[in-house]
């Protein structure tokens, strides 16, 4: 009996037991005559379906997957990374190609590309953060400091400047190229979980363990700004987001709450608050005044900034992981600990597409260079790649 069935059971006659002597009539059907699982959700469990609809699985990495990045620039490059303590680049539709990535010596728990696309950086639970050549494979160079794990990579906007926050408290800055050191930026009391450059590339933001966010001069590693205590977050911060001018941070907590921060004042602005459970993952779309918000509740909620309210509530049947706008589309896709992946339509609150495939929780998610994919990572070992050309 599937879970989302067994209420059923409390209203009606409870468990109905049949034997062979039940059976009136056998019919023999061919696969053509059963219905699409798409027409119905109730009846099989569809965990344990055969029922996949990925157009590409990759099945190189022998433990959980934690990290997936897509080339900004080459729509096939995807790369993952994995508790085996492996990272490979691969490729969506050239299943004979494939180039690990040897060398962190604990799980591979971040990546991200360069924006040229040329370079790709890992950051593992080692603490070190390796440099590949994206084309090739190659390493490049491996950058350390951090003495804990890595939680985070992101690059500069306009060069190749890598940064990284550890759970050491510390946040990291190289210069890929020169191999070299930049900054350390020192002041968060717990683990930095979250964090970027400014889309201008003027700034960096940084979220913790500690309840902050730290806004930071990427030359001289000095606090602009430390955002704490009412009525800004009570617990720690998960996730961040930063508007495409450069002017807003917008974080999720343990706390169950989002907030919108201005980052040259450092206040606070609005308060999201409509979230029962964890915030695990943030997103604005890129050209409208909209967030998406996922959560442990089993929602996601997508919201119009201009006023600081719900626009839509899109519920799922499990925890909500990661998300992923679909450029500056009205579609946001979700991952779910289900193993859904969804996409929904931010107009009218919609479902339009449910991906199935993955038999455990999906850890993260990324949509190609071309916008005709969007690749999934989970718990299941795999990575899964969708078709969502059609959005």
């Amino acid at each position: 009996m599937s879970s989302r069935n067994s209420d059923k059971n409390e209203q009606g006659q409870g468990d109905v037991f049949l034997d062979d002597s039940d059976i009136i009539h056998e019919v023999t059907m061919d696969d053509d005559d059963l219905p699409d699982a798409e027409d119905s959700e109730s009846g099989s469990d569809r965990e344990n379906s055969d029922e996949d609809d990925s157009m590409h699985i990759f099945t190189g990495h022998n433990g959980e997957v934690y990290a997936v990045a897509c080339s900004p620039t080459d729509p096939a490059l995807v790369a993952t990374g994995s508790g085996d303590d492996r990272g490979f680049l691969w490729k969506i539709g050239q299943g004979d190609w494939a180039s690990e990535l040897l060398g962190h010596k604990d799980s591979v728990s971040s990546l991200a590309f360069s924006t040229d696309g040329q370079l790709l950086a890992s950051g593992g639970f080692d603490g070190l953060v390796q440099i590949w050549d994206a084309s090739s494979g190659n390493l490049k160079c491996q950058l350390d400091g951090p003495v804990q794990g890595i939680e985070w990579v992101r690059w500069h906007p306009r060069g190749h400047l890598v940064l990284a926050g550890s759970e050491d408290s510390s946040v990291w800055m190289w210069n890929a190229d020169k191999v070299a050191n930049l900054n350390v930026f020192s002041g968060h009391s717990a683990s930095v979980t979250c964090g970027n450059f400014t889309p201008d590339g003027k700034t960096i933001c940084t979220g913790s363990d500690d309840a902050t966010l730290r806004v930071w001069n990427p030359r001289s590693g000095e606090i602009v700004h430390v955002v704490r205590g009412h009525p800004y977050h009570t617990e720690g911060l998960t996730c961040l987001a930063l508007s495409s001018d450069s002017s807003l941070a917008i974080t999720g907590s343990k706390d169950n709450s989002v907030h919108i921060v201005n980052i040259t004042s450092g206040k606070v602005v609005s308060s999201l608050v409509s979230h029962l459970d964890s915030i695990e993952c943030v997103g604005l779309q890129p050209s409208s005044p909209w967030a998406a918000t996922g959560s442990m509740d089993q929602k996601l909620i997508i919201w119009d900034l201009h006023h600081s309210l719900p626009r839509c509530t899109c519920d799922h049947e499990d925890g909500v992981t990661c998300l992923a706008w679909l450029s500056s589309s009205r579609y946001v896709a979700t991952g779910c600990v289900d193993g859904k992946v969804r996409l929904w339509d931010c107009l009218s609150g919609n479902c339009v597409r449910t991906f199935r495939g993955h038999t455990d929780a999906i850890q993260s998610l990324s949509v190609s260079a071309n916008g005709d994919f969007i690749v999934s990572v989970s718990l299941d070992g795999t990575a899964r790649v969708f078709e969502i050309a059609e959005f």
